[in-house]
């Protein structure tokens, strides 16, 4: 039996030309079995992971049904705006000579300009939640004309507290008659959701649901943002000369950030992102897979593709938002039989997603340190910082530990009292003081800490020497 191929269904010339051109002939497993009933107007929920071809299986049907009249018909919700932006530029190649407005619409850039693109006529919107109600409640976006709703990656909008927002605009469509939902997992919020948005949907699952997760060393260390760069250096100090390191960040900005640092404290490193030319992504990666490049620092978009075999370490610099990133960046190293290993970086506020991690895909992610410095080196190349924010509790608070008992510190009012006159800090900054036989602790706010301890270390406590330090929690 002949394979299905794309010309056996009656899809419009334009859109067939358009996979044409980009060299598609057969669809994929989610793409055979989710098209011919969204093509027909049925509601679909779909099963498929990144990387299966699901956009291609939502977008022929929705450019499809779309005319280029500059007025809303279809939208697409996204959980980030990488993710929307990707979507957009698939949909916009897709549709061919078709002539649709197709627009992104996220935050993190000028709502004025997006506004203005709104009022002058759009028919396809790709964009995440939040900003898709801004544009609502202020009159550029008319949720009432649009008649299909999809939701991609449905779970990790439910992870990141999108869910009320999605339900908003759920009940501002009343002429939608037809939803398209795919997702990686089908958690039971999103199993419920289901009766309540979707019309006797047709389930439709692609069979390549399985990610293989490498053998190599996967590593987790407790760090805050203000010293991951440290971390950085220190497992870039111990790389051989047979060694190449891939970094992954979660954005642009903080690619660029990165190696501008590095290269500050001499560390070469090139980056891979979204906004570079194709001549000079096709000239990075070229360079990388020729081992020319040793430290590459890339979004996982741009890295999209990137089959190197020399990789031998992967740093989340940033902790990836969907677990199946997670997978497909520390699957770039260890193979053809070399050893591998992966740093991951996790700060406080990182944990529940490590955990997420962890449990999706039962790792095995050992806490560890930094490594040490090689015995040809005998300072840091990057001078480790004391990191309140990440030191604090919820309220911002962090903890001092003073080497001084009852015997010197009589009462928490004459500390606090001696601090506020000293220091010149507000009283709120004070939080509980405790006093033993021997220490004494204190609460103070993160923004106050570094200048409180300059004053102990430099004046003196009732003729007394206090010695005080930042305690762990």
């Amino acid at each position: 039996m002949s394979r299905q191929i794309f010309s056996d269904w009656d899809i419009p010339k334009h859109i067939l030309d358009a996979l044409a051109n980009e060299g598609w002939e057969f669809p994929t497993e989610i793409q055979r079995e989710a098209i011919p009933s969204a093509r027909e107007g049925r509601d679909i929920i779909g099963q498929a992971r990144t990387g299966s071809g699901k956009t291609a299986a939502f977008g022929i049907p929705i450019i499809e049904k779309s005319e280029p009249t500059g007025k809303p018909q279809s939208i697409v919700l996204c959980p980030t705006r990488e993710l929307a932006t990707q979507v957009c530029n698939e949909l916009q190649w897709l549709q061919g000579k078709k002539g649709l407005t197709i627009l992104p619409v996220y935050g993190g850039t000028d709502l004025e300009k997006q506004a203005k693109k709104l009022d002058s006529g759009v028919d396809i919107i790709v964009g995440t939640p939040g900003r898709v109600i801004d544009m609502t409640k202020r009159k550029h976006l008319e949720l009432a004309s649009i008649t299909l709703l999809c939701l991609d990656e449905a779970d990790r909008m439910l992870d990141m507290g999108f869910w009320p927002d999605i339900s908003w605009i759920f009940s501002n469509m009343p002429e939608r008659n037809q939803t398209l939902l795919f997702s990686a997992t089908f958690p039971q919020e999103i199993i419920d959701s289901t009766e309540e948005f979707l019309n006797e949907p047709v389930t439709v699952m692609s069979d390549d649901l399985e990610v293989e997760v490498p053998e190599i060393d996967q590593h987790w260390i407790k760090i805050g943002r203000a010293n991951k760069l440290w971390a950085v250096s220190r497992i870039l100090v111990n790389m051989s000369d047979s060694d190449q390191c891939l970094i992954f960040c979660n954005t642009k900005r903080m690619v660029e950030m990165l190696e501008d640092r590095l290269g500050k404290h001499r560390f070469s490193a090139s980056t891979l992102h979204g906004d570079m030319s194709q001549n000079k992504r096709e000239k990075v990666m070229a360079g990388y897979r020729e081992g020319e490049i040793k430290t590459l620092i890339a979004t996982d978009v741009a890295a999209r593709g990137l089959d190197v075999d020399g990789v031998t370490i992967v740093i989340n610099y940033d902790l990836p938002d969907n677990p199946e990133d997670y997978v497909h960046r520390i699957g770039r190293t260890g193979r053809m039989g070399r050893k591998g290993q992966s740093w991951s970086f996790v700060g406080r506020d990182d944990l529940r997603q490590l955990e997420r991690i962890r449990t999706t895909w039962n790792l095995n992610i050992t806490k560890s340190d930094a490594p040490e410095l090689p015995e040809n080196l005998n300072r840091d190349p990057v001078r480790i910082r004391k990191d309140w924010n990440e030191s604090s509790d919820p309220f911002g608070m962090v903890r001092i530990s003073i080497d001084a008992g009852e015997n010197t510190i009589t009462s928490s009012l004459s500390l606090s009292e001696w601090i506020i006159s000293q220091a010149k800090v507000k009283e709120l900054a004070i939080g509980e003081i405790q006093i033993s036989s021997d220490c004494t602790t204190v609460d103070i706010h993160a923004e106050s800490a570094q200048r409180v301890l300059e004053i102990m270390e430099r004046r003196e406590f009732n003729g007394n020497k206090l010695t005080a330090n930042l305690e762990n929690r």
